[in-house]
């Protein structure tokens, strides 16, 4: 069997979202990308070796378009509360040119009798939080850690949830509730010391400043 083709994987990824656009999620057919992108299915199980993993490699592009955003020049020299709320916009840009699919992403896997592809989701929802506190540069330890990562985490998957019906103009809504709700867990971090060991900006600050 052939090696993966990063540049294949990525075309079959945007074939199948293409496909989910004319109709649903739920129709595309693994036989239906292949023929349009010319393939046969083996080539397709080389990089996808179900449609479920279509879904994963379109979260992963959003994990990755958040940890790019954590590269900008100035970055760390946010607040991490500005730092936090730009990271999870940039997860959530990146998903919305196909919003209506992802919400069927989502309802399929909420499916009764889908615990094979509702395991791995609270596992990917973990791993982009770490992901998340990496980019943000938080580093908080032991108890704090784990308080961190839990408020991280529902503030996450609350945004997340508001955003996948948010009609409003360029998402205010979901804007407006990120930042509220990040301004309470920043209250709460500054009651314990700050975001991190030491609150993380200070970390990052050049020397001298």
């Amino acid at each position: 069997m052939d090696a993966p083709d990063p540049n294949l994987q990525e075309r079959i990824l945007d074939e199948a979202l293409a496909l989910a656009a004319l109709d649903s999620w739920e129709a595309v057919r693994l036989h239906a990308v292949a023929d349009r992108l010319g393939i046969g299915l083996d080539t397709i199980r080389v990089h996808f070796a179900e449609k479920e993993d279509l879904v994963e490699a379109f979260f992963d592009r959003a994990d990755a378009a958040m940890l790019r955003c954590s590269e900008q020049p100035e970055f760390m020299q946010l607040e991490p509360r500005a730092r936090l709320q730009a990271l999870i916009l940039a997860w959530l840009h990146a998903l919305a040119p196909h919003r209506r699919a992802v919400r069927e992403m989502i309802a399929g896997k909420l499916e009764p009798g889908h615990l094979h592809v509702q395991i791995p989701g609270l596992l990917r929802v973990s791993r982009t939080v770490q992901w998340l506190r990496e980019a943000a540069g938080l580093d908080a330890t032991f108890l704090r850690r784990a308080l961190e990562e839990t408020a991280l985490t529902g503030i996450y998957l609350a945004t997340f949830t508001r955003w996948l019906s948010d009609d409003s103009d360029d998402f205010e809504t979901t804007v407006g509730f990120l930042d509220g709700a990040l301004r309470g867990a920043e209250r709460v971090a500054e009651g314990l010391g700050g975001w991190g060991r030491a609150g993380a900006a200070s970390t990052h600050e050049p020397a001298g400043s």
